[in-house]
């Protein structure tokens, strides 16, 4: 597999052809339709030819260095697709390559509720070579520069140095752990300059390149040699993905193919002539600008009432200033986008998609990448980034919800209200009504809502936010998070290192939450990975949470059962999975005193069962007399 790069070595003749997108592409998907994305001075008057596929359609853009090129291959063969461009009296044939399908999309399998997802950011889990790679002059677009940047793991908003080898190295460290399925922040080409003030695009949130793997973390075909030996091992790889927006140095900020490819393009404009910081965008005249800022809220994509002020500020203004709003009410990049996911899932074989910053795209191009998705890949997966906090709003993006204006296709959402809930709730006394746990039992009372709550991937905290534990090291408000967060009726997501207490907050920089993994890089003297290398309290809770991993993979009471929930009662909150005569009770003390769990009131779920299994100790529980909790106790019984 060929990383994305010039094409000089697969060309005939003298018009000049910096590059095609996509780089190759499949035979036999369901929609044969296929657009190329031709890069080349003044390549947008060539004339084309092809053989062994049907020419649809030219599109010739307003810059004079693109042209789309339409093609129908159904029926084609995989092989050489000979392109012929003609110009000026030159020409040029491009050997453009189909491929066989690894699969057909039916065999491809998703993540599920089965699953349990390890988020980890790429370059700050581990590194596995001796220094980070060097960026060399080999620009997969029309010819750039690489920008220059710094490893400095001093730095919080710097580049750390960490890579997909890294990960690949530690696959079985995730093995022990439990975990089922890895979530990596975007590996994909972050081509931007670093800042004068110490901020990077080490995220991976600014796309420069959608067919690259960022030279930083490694090539294309180290990230399909990672996918397939995680495959191996039993664990499934998921893709972030940003459809919203793309980074300021992208080719098309520069060169913008046409006027409406993004959002607000004149600012691009004016941004140049004022000269835009890379971090922040803005220039001398910020206070006149035409840049249009996001606002941030999501409720007007659904609000019945919502002004168009309002709306159109939440699509169509930027996220930031370094990352340009990508217009997907342009059918030819809603078709660049779609078919690039596509690539993506048959070239690496990824097991599904984490799409960024979802309802700040127009939701009816959304909709049609998804149903296309799912119609090629029917069980696949992709869920949703659908930053609300209220169970309406996140159950109307579901998959054939009957709550919303049209279908989003979207089969796995976001639950943040759970989140939300949750770290409220960590820092209160569970009483009567409505503090510490009610806020849970009062988010999951709405679960009528969803279409199917177990599609809905539910986290105690992620790159975004504050990590669970704060500045601090509670240990027992975090196993009561992740108890629930294990055994209720949802997909759920860990964020790496919580397993061996990492901590931080945003209250400085987003790089509080996103500290190196001790071990993963050459030097540490703290090592994780291994039980030698932690603490006694890091293997404390290493322990505890491995073992309730390991007991819910391929448990079909949590996986199939029924759930129920008890209102939290003097304290305690209770939730119960049954299937096929067996259950599981997971009782938290929501109090910082001493608690009972009182047996006879929960008769509906225990029946005449006389003691349960400990599933953490895997100690005897007698349940013929009610059970003393102490403050904050976690317990998870099994019968």
């Amino acid at each position: 597999m060929k990383d994305a790069k010039l094409l000089d070595q697969l060309t005939e003749g003298d018009v000049q052809i910096s590059r095609i997108d996509p780089t190759d592409w499949y035979v036999g998907l369901k929609n044969p339709t296929l657009q190329l994305m031709v890069y080349g001075q003044g390549i947008r008057e060539a004339e084309v030819s092809v053989r062994g596929a049907k020419l649809d359609s030219l599109v010739r853009l307003d810059s004079p260095n693109y042209l789309l090129v339409y093609l129908n291959v159904k029926g084609a063969k995989a092989g050489n697709l000979p392109l012929t461009f003609k110009l000026d009296g030159k020409e040029t044939t491009v050997a453009y390559q189909l491929k066989e399908r690894e699969m057909a999309g039916s065999e491809r399998k998703g993540f599920t509720n089965a699953d349990v997802l390890y988020m980890l950011m790429p370059d700050r889990f581990a590194q596995g070579t001796e220094k980070p790679l060097e960026l060399k002059d080999e620009s997969s677009f029309i010819l750039r520069p690489s920008s220059n940047y710094k490893v400095d793991r001093s730095q919080p908003s710097l580049r750390h140095g960490g890579n997909l080898e890294g990960i690949r190295q530690h696959l079985d460290y995730f093995n022990e752990l439990g975990v089922t399925a890895l979530w990596f922040t975007p590996v994909l080409e972050n081509n931007s300059p670093d800042s004068e003030n110490g901020f990077s695009t080490y995220h991976g949130y600014a796309t420069t390149d959608y067919y690259r793997v960022d030279p930083r973390f490694g090539t294309n075909e180290d990230y399909r040699r990672l996918v397939s030996e995680a495959h191996q091992k039993g664990l499934k790889v998921v893709m972030d993905m940003i459809f919203n927006h793309c980074g300021f140095e992208h080719p098309w900020t520069k060169d913008m193919p046409s006027k409406d490819w993004l959002n607000t393009p004149d600012w691009l404009t004016e941004s140049e002539q004022s000269g835009h910081d890379p971090m922040t965008g803005f220039g001398d005249n910020a206070g006149e600008s035409k840049y249009l800022q996001t606002s941030y809220k999501l409720t007007p994509v659904l609000d019945p009432y919502a002004s168009k002020v309002d709306l159109k500020e939440t699509v169509e203004g930027w996220f930031v200033p370094s990352m340009p709003d990508l217009n997907q009410h342009n059918p030819h990049v809603m078709r660049y986008l779609i078919q690039n996911s596509k690539w993506w899932i048959e070239t690496v074989g990824i097991d599904g998609i984490r799409m960024d910053t979802y309802p700040y795209a127009y939701a009816d191009a959304m909709a049609e990448w998804m149903k296309e998705l799912d119609e090629e890949y029917p069980n696949f997966n992709t869920v949703g980034e659908t930053w609300v906090t209220e169970p309406g709003y996140t159950a109307a993006w579901q998959k054939d919800s009957k709550m919303a204006p049209a279908n989003s296709y979207l089969k796995t959402v976001m639950d943040f209200s759970f989140f939300d809930k949750l770290n409220q709730a960590k820092h209160e006394e569970t009483d009567g009504w409505w503090n510490g746990f009610n806020r849970i039992y009062n988010s999951f009372v709405y679960d009528y809502l969803y279409v199917n709550p177990s599609s809905v991937m539910a986290f105690i905290e992620n790159h975004d936010t504050d990590r669970y534990l704060g500045n601090g090291c509670d240990t027992l408000s975090l196993k009561q998070a992740l108890a629930l967060l294990l055994t209720i009726n949802r997909t759920p997501q860990l964020y790496y290192g919580t397993e061996v207490l990492m901590n931080g907050t945003k209250e400085v920089t987003d790089g509080n939450v996103r500290r190196d993994f001790p071990g993963g890089f050459p030097g540490d003297t703290h090592n994780c990975f291994t039980a030698v290398g932690r603490t006694p309290a890091e293997n404390a809770m290493f322990n505890w949470l491995s073992r309730l991993l390991h007991w819910r993979q391929a448990n079909p009471l949590i996986i199939e059962g029924s759930q129920t929930q008890f209102i939290p009662w003097k304290g305690v909150y209770v939730i119960a999975r049954q299937h096929d005569g067996h259950a599981s009770l997971t009782i938290l003390n929501g109090t910082s005193q001493p608690a009972v769990f009182e047996v006879a009131r929960y008769a509906e779920i225990i029946g005449q069962t006389q003691q349960a299994l400990d599933i953490i100790t895997e100690k005897a529980v007698p349940l013929d007399k009610d059970i003393e909790l102490s403050p904050r106790q976690t317990l998870i019984l099994a019968f």
